[in-house]
């Protein structure tokens, strides 16, 4: 069921959107749909991937981390 509504936006996010239209004829509706279908992971988190973001909180809480600086400095990109 459709409602109706009028909803206020910035000129910028009206840009925006038109920018992110597939074709000049879609509808505001549809490109905000699709947006927000997008915006969801309706994949849960696998196992190894929990697990690997465990390893990476307690890596952070015991200090093993680097700084952008180091990581570039490592890789001779400073």
């Amino acid at each position: 069921m459709a409602v109706e509504a009028t909803i206020k936006v910035s000129s910028g996010v009206k840009g925006r959107l038109d920018a992110l239209k597939i074709h000049p004829r879609e509808t505001y509706n549809d490109v905000i749909e699709r947006l927000t279908s997008m915006a969801i992971d309706s994949d849960p988190l696998t196992d190894d991937e929990f697990r690997g973001l465990e390893e990476a909180r307690e890596d952070r809480r015991a200090g093993r981390t680097f700084t952008h600086d180091q990581v570039l400095a490592e890789l001779g990109l400073e």
